[in-house]
C-alpha cells in the first residue's frame, strides 16, 4: 500500500471514529433528557438530581454533569430538545403547506394533545412552574422557548394575511402572544387539575379563534 493510500486510509478511519464518538455522544444526551422528562413527569420537579436521572437513563451520574455542566445546560437542552421534537411533527405533517389557519389549529391540536397524552408536556410546564416560583435564572431560558413559539404562530398569520386567508385588520403579534398564553393557561390548567378534559377545550379554542381569525 502507497503513503498516499495509508493516509487516506487512516483519514477515513479517524472519521468513522469521530462520527461514532459524536453519536455516542448523541445518544447519552438524548437519553439523559429523556431520563429527566420521565422523572419530573413521573415523581416531581424535586426528584430530578443527576443522581435520579443518570440511574433512570441508565448511565453515571457523572456523565449529567460532563454532558450539561449545570442545572442550566440540562433545561436547556430540555427545552431544546421538545421544540426540535415538535417541529419534526410540524414538518412530517407538512403544517407549512395547509392553508394557514388549518396550520395554527393543527398547531393548537398537536400542543393540546401532547399535554394530555405524552409526558413530555406535563413536564415541561411542572419545570416551568417550579422555575417561576423560585424565582431562578432559568426563566430566562423558558421566555425564549415561548418567543419561540409566539414568532412561529406570528409568521403564520403574516402569511395568512398576505394570501387574504387571515382578516388584516388583527395584530399578528398580539394574536400570536394570546394563543401562546392560551395554550400556557390549559396546560397549567391541567397540572393543577389532572382530571380536566382538554378535548373540549382544544374544539372550542379552535371554533373561537376560527370565527375571529378567518378572513370572510
Amino acid at each position: 500500500m502507497t503513503s498516499a493510500q495509508d493516509q487516506s486510509t487512516s483519514s477515513a478511519t479517524l472519521s468513522r471514529r469521530r462520527r461514532s464518538q459524536a453519536e455516542r455522544r448523541d445518544e447519552s444526551e438524548r437519553l439523559l433528557v429523556e431520563a429527566t422528562l420521565k422523572v419530573v413527569a413521573e415523581r416531581g420537579v424535586s426528584a430530578a438530581t443527576f443522581e435520579e436521572i443518570g440511574k433512570e437513563a441508565g448511565l453515571s451520574r457523572g456523565l449529567v454533569t460532563q454532558r450539561f455542566g449545570s442545572k442550566h445546560g440540562l433545561i436547556e437542552a430540555v427545552i431544546a430538545y421538545l421544540h426540535n421534537k415538535r417541529e419534526a411533527i410540524m414538518q412530517a405533517e407538512r403544517i407549512d403547506q395547509m392553508p394557514v389557519f388549518d396550520a395554527v389549529a393543527r398547531y393548537i391540536d398537536a400542543h393540546l394533545r401532547a399535554q394530555a397524552e405524552e409526558q413530555d408536556g406535563p413536564a415541561y410546564f411542572m419545570l416551568l412552574a417550579a422555575t417561576v416560583a423560585d424565582a431562578t435564572a432559568l426563566r430566562e431560558l423558558f421566555a425564549a422557548s415561548h418567543e419561540r413559539v409566539r414568532v412561529r404562530l406570528r409568521a403564520l398569520l403574516k402569511h395568512g394575511q398576505t394570501r387574504g386567508e387571515i382578516r388584516r385588520d388583527i395584530n399578528p403579534d398580539a394574536c400570536a402572544l394570546t394563543i401562546g398564553s392560551l395554550l400556557l393557561g390549559a396546560s397549567i390548567q391541567l397540572l393543577v387539575n389532572p382530571s380536566t378534559n382538554l378535548k373540549p377545550i382544544r374544539a372550542e379554542a379552535i371554533s373561537i379563534l376560527r370565527r375571529a381569525l378567518v378572513a370572510p
